[in-house]
């Protein structure tokens, strides 16, 4: 596209040192420009794009989006708002994508990749062509791109609408953080549906204060954004997110809602339950253990009925879907006692994996857990507590620890866990924190591994090394039977 055209169609201030050029490609990370790229700066950030744009001209970059003009000869288009300029170009530049594909995004502090995926099995079982966009990657079209962001930026995220697009998808369904929506990625988006999970404390660290962080997840269902909004009314944010939103619809289980269960019945490898959707009856049968994947499936199957969706479809999607990689993940069973991997990474989170997992435990239940560094470390001492109060006996290990010293987080970890017992144990390499607890199971036993879920790596001192709880769980079993203890 020749950057006249691009102009034409998208809003900017004025330009600088302007001259024709052909734009074949759009870029906000100058490590990564090839030659042709129209390569966006903008403040805000940790970073200071401005300070990267002599690297992407050398890089080959035909021209720059800037908030303030350059000491470059480049071409330069100004703009009021380099972030939402990188939304609005990006849309131009692969010829709206959005506009054609019916796309659902998913907000929450927890649950948003498992809905995500019920979703689009439910979508899939419904004889659709789903995408689905999150924490895990992005699945579509018998492609599987590796995970960055949960929200990818605006240059990548409409390059994989088009590409979706090409491929004959019909539906993309997205996680939406909370970050995402504070700065603007899903800005122009129209979508089909909104899906809201619950809120609880996360990104402290970040947003300040929760009201602030609630304000992020409210503007995906600001007016005009969202067709339909299907929120968790047994979430007090949920209601107030539904006395503000047209066309919403709601599902609990201790509220009245448009969406209910009833007679549930939890087992260790899933659950089964009726479902009231909107007055229809049905039966429903998950994969998944815990009472948050009944809200989960009652999420994604309220969404589904009003995107004209079957029940039975509905139905089959849901039990189709084996399991939801990270997301208490039944890895082994070793002498009697069960071994999960979950993602919980929040208090609340930890809290109802380890509740879901003590209903079917006959032994003692174990927690290892660790928190990410440069983080909340509001919540550190709070993730201690809970695992004190559910688990039987806790291993504080290292998470990501990333620019701190992981010792020093266990410690804050620590001070929670010392309100409510001495039953713990610091064993700061995370695998040899596994195996040190693999080696406590005795039969009945359930051991949870938290915190990093389907993650492919552990990031220290900025460099991501590669790492998986499953993994490491599979190596020192294996290990364990042919005799081998894990070393450092």
């Amino acid at each position: 596209m020749l950057l006249s055209d691009l102009l034409r169609e998208t809003a900017h201030v004025r330009t600088v040192h302007f001259r024709e050029a052909e734009i074949k490609g759009l870029s906000i990370d100058s490590k990564h420009v090839l030659p042709g790229d129209l390569f966006f700066c903008f403040s805000g950030g940790e970073h200071d794009g401005h300070a990267y744009a002599e690297e992407a001209a050398k890089a080959g970059a035909a021209a720059l989006v800037v908030e303030r003009e350059l000491p470059l000869p480049l071409p330069q288009v100004l703009v009021e708002d380099g972030r939402a300029a990188s939304s609005a170009f990006s849309a131009t530049f692969y010829e709206h994508p959005e506009r054609k594909l019916k796309i659902v995004g998913i907000t929450g502090t927890n649950g948003k990749t498992t809905t995500a995926h019920m979703l689009a099995s439910v979508l899939s079982a419904a004889g659709k062509s789903c995408g689905n966009i999150g924490t895990l990657g992005i699945y579509y079209a018998n492609r599987e791109v590796a995970p960055e962001l949960t929200t990818p930026d605006p240059c990548f995220l409409y390059k994989v609408f088009a590409d979706m697009l090409a491929c004959g998808v019909e539906y993309a369904v997205m996680e939406v953080s909370a970050h995402a929506l504070h700065f603007g990625k899903v800005d122009g988006i129209p979508f089909q549906a909104g899906i809201f999970t619950n809120f609880t404390e996360d990104h402290l660290d970040f947003f300040g204060t929760m009201e602030r962080y609630a304000a992020a997840k409210e503007k995906l269902f600001a007016p005009g954004r969202c067709r339909y909004a299907v929120l968790n009314y047994d979430d007090e944010e949920g209601r107030r997110i539904g006395r503000m939103t047209e066309g919403a619809f709601s599902f609990a289980l201790e509220n009245p809602a448009d969406v209910f269960a009833v007679n549930i019945q939890e087992r260790f490898d899933g659950c089964e339950y009726v479902i009231n959707l909107f007055d229809e009856l049905y039966d429903i049968r998950l994969h998944l253990a815990g009472l948050h994947n009944v809200y989960n499936s009652m999420a994604a199957a309220a969404c589904a009925k009003l995107l004209g969706v079957s029940t039975p479809a509905i139905a089959a999607g849901l039990r189709s879907l084996p399991r939801v990689r990270g997301r208490l993940e039944h890895v082994a069973r070793v002498g009697g006692a069960d071994i999960f991997v979950d993602f919980a990474h929040t208090p609340d989170g930890l809290e109802k994996s380890l509740t879901a997992l003590r209903r079917h435990c006959a032994g003692r239940l174990l927690c290892v857990f660790g928190c990410g560094g440069n983080r909340d470390a509001q919540k550190r001492p709070l993730m201690g507590e809970v695992s004190a109060r559910r688990a039987d006996f806790t291993v504080l290990t290292s998470d990501n620890p990333r620019y701190e010293d992981p010792f020093d987080i266990i410690l804050e970890i620590e001070k929670g866990v010392r309100r409510v017992t001495d039953e713990y144990v610091i064993v700061v390499d995370r695998e040899s924190a596994i195996e040190y607890a693999i080696e406590q199971l005795r039969e009945g036993d359930v051991l949870l591994v938290a915190g990093k879920g389907g993650e492919n790596y552990q990031e220290i001192m900025g460099v991501k090394h590669i790492y998986n709880d499953v993994a490491a769980i599979r190596g020192i079993l294996e290990g364990r039977a042919a005799g081998v203890k894990h070393e450092n």
